[in-house]
């Protein structure tokens, strides 16, 4: 039987113009005993003068251990998205953020494939993404951390193109990182796709979808950055905890949207149904 965690991608603070410590603190604050960090290579204006989310894995990530342990809460996961087909920036970034995430607690690396360089053939991609792949379950088998695989950009749109990716190398390190906004916009049916894969899930993006937001995209877009309230949207997470129930793990639905009165009332929801 799943056990079921409920977190928050830090997200859920990007327009409110808040620092990862202060974003960490106002989940705490609603209840939330998980959450998810976004992380990058390097410095840049907005997290560094304090209006952004992100953290640099340039920084010590027993610091932001620290931020966690303050506040009561720990890392679900670290999103690390990077173009796997592009091993001259992935390998590096991917394995970097294995390494950061293995230091600060969090038990899960997620990442798609990212944009295409527009120069290389499908099957030019997929071999490229193979050797991304290969070093970083190389690292993560290292230090037990699994690779959550992200359905979001063109070749994981569909479930036989996730399939694809995620056959590239055989690890006991990746796993399926199962966005439910992202596969309802690509027109898929997002049950059906997570009953298919859910032994493989290791981590879910709790992503709702409006009913406008579905009408206007729905079919012509390959995910989303962030959705509504859950419950406020198309997605039944009844169903979608249902699904969940037979696996035999710990799994996070870490919530993905836009607001703190969003992610409040996401909380809710979903404590609701637990």
């Amino acid at each position: 039987m799943v056990k079921i965690q409920i977190g928050i991608n830090m997200e859920f603070v990007r327009h409110h113009d808040l620092p990862f410590a202060a974003g960490v603190e106002k989940a705490a604050a609603m209840g939330y005993e998980f959450i998810e960090p976004m992380v990058h290579w390097g410095r840049e204006l907005m997290s560094e003068a304090g209006y952004f989310h992100t953290i640099s894995m340039f920084d010590d990530p027993r610091e932001t251990r620290d931020i966690c342990e303050k506040y009561k809460v720990r890392c679900s996961g670290v999103s690390a998205h990077t173009p796997l087909g592009r091993p001259d920036v992935s390998v590096n970034y991917l394995r970097s953020a294995i390494l950061w995430a293995a230091e600060a607690g969090a038990p899960v690396v997620n990442t798609d494939e990212g944009p295409k360089a527009p120069f290389t053939s499908a099957e030019d991609d997929h071999v490229l993404m193979r050797y991304t792949l290969t070093h970083a379950t190389r690292a993560a088998e290292r230090r037990n951390i699994l690779i959550g695989l992200e359905q979001h950009q063109q070749y994981s749109k569909s479930p036989a193109g996730l399939d694809r990716i995620f056959n590239l190398v055989k690890s006991s390190s990746l796993g399926i990182n199962f966005d439910t906004g992202n596969a309802y916009l690509a027109g898929e049916d997002p049950y059906r796709w997570m009953a298919a894969c859910r032994d493989r899930i290791v981590h879910v993006h709790a992503k709702d979808i409006t009913v406008e937001h579905s009408q206007a995209e729905r079919g012509k877009v390959t995910g989303t950055p962030v959705g509504c309230a859950c419950g406020a949207g198309v997605i039944d997470w009844k169903e979608v905890i249902n699904i969940l129930k037979p696996v035999n793990r710990t799994i996070c639905l870490s919530v993905e949207c836009g607001t703190i009165d969003q992610a409040a009332a996401s909380l809710s929801h979903l404590k609701s149904l637990l």
